[in-house]
């Protein structure tokens, strides 16, 4: 990925985490469902996460999905080396806001 494309990469993950966060609708979050706040905060952190895999050399973001739902993230998709899951983990960990990882990122 060229270096240009990283800036609108990153407004558009933000753009479309915001929009969706906005028309979500209720407000009481449940134990299948978070609250209007926690979902916004959740695609906060989400956003933060993709953003941070998109300034590490070693993980090529477009290969990994990041869901977030009540600060748990998930991680998803493949990458060529254990390293590279390994470092996905631990990015996603360093966020503020994320009170745990599952990492379940398959090497090929």
């Amino acid at each position: 990925m060229k270096s240009t494309s990283k800036p609108l990469f990153l407004s558009l993950v933000l753009a479309g985490s915001l929009g969706a966060a906005l028309l979500s609708g209720g407000c009481a979050a449940t134990s299948t469902q978070a609250s209007t706040g926690q979902y916004i905060d959740d695609s906060a952190i989400t956003v933060k996460v993709k953003a941070a895999f998109v300034k590490d050399p070693l993980i090529k973001a477009f290969d990994v999905s990041v869901e977030t739902f009540k600060g748990v993230v998930q991680l998803s998709g493949f990458v060529n080396t254990a390293a590279e899951k390994e470092q996905a983990g631990k990015i996603a960990a360093t966020i503020n806001g994320v009170t745990e990882v599952k990492n379940n990122i398959a090497v090929k």
